[in-house]
């Protein structure tokens, strides 16, 4: 262990993925592609991907929510670590982003597992509340608008069971929060989530500096 992080240089990443189980080819393709699209920054990494499948495996997750696609590859990582009979409702609100998305879900074999609601993820989130499916997900990624973080963490924190995990990306929002001088709308919600997640009994969580920060929270 470190009492410092390291400055992840493009050698170091270069060496890391090297050194981390092989991409398959259709993420690679996928990451290529969303590569040249104007909003290219929103993709995760690969490492993250893993990470988030290893997350998912080690939850024993059967039933998964998404909330935010963009291009899928979040979706494939962790559909991937679910079981043939597992599910991921996926949310978001784009058809133009999604399209991408479909192609390597079904390029993947995917396609039977993963359960796309287009629509404002609120209203996805409250239908299934509704539906009574509360405390039956297993997991929750949250990578979507900025403004409606703690309504989506909330949600999650109904729909996901004692013992399941919530993840949130960005949390460190380009490492905005950290300049108190950006009142950015989006940087606020931020910078007031982590504290709130901080002090929230109801979870164990912890911030880490991977990507653009990334919350684990663990619902108790």
């Amino acid at each position: 262990m470190s009492n410092v992080h390291l400055q992840m240089t493009d050698a170091l990443a270069s060496y890391l993925r090297a050194a981390s189980p092989e991409e398959p080819a259709y993420l690679a393709k996928l990451r290529e592609e969303t590569a040249s699209h104007p909003r290219a920054i929103m993709q995760i990494t690969p490492e993250q991907g893993l990470f988030m499948g290893l997350l998912a495996r080690m939850a024993g997750a059967r039933k998964a929510l998404e909330i935010g696609v963009f291009t899928g590859y979040s979706s494939i990582a962790v559909a991937l670590a679910l079981p043939p009979d597992g599910k991921l409702i996926a949310c978001d609100v784009s058809e133009e982003y999604t399209s991408v998305a479909r192609r390597y879900w079904k390029e993947a074999g995917l396609e039977s597992k993963i359960d796309l609601r287009i629509a404002p993820a609120m209203d996805t989130l409250n239908g299934l509340l509704k539906a009574g499916e509360s405390s039956s997900f297993d997991m929750s990624f949250i990578d979507a608008d900025k403004g409606n973080y703690r309504n989506y963490y909330e949600a999650s924190l109904k729909l996901v069971r004692s013992g399941g995990i919530i993840v949130l990306d960005n949390m460190l929002w380009h490492g905005q929060v950290a300049d108190p001088e950006d009142i950015e709308p989006d940087t606020v919600a931020i910078r007031g989530l982590n504290a709130f997640i901080r002090s929230d009994d109801r979870v164990w969580s912890c911030l880490l500096p991977i990507g653009d920060g990334v919350t684990l929270a663990l619902k108790k």
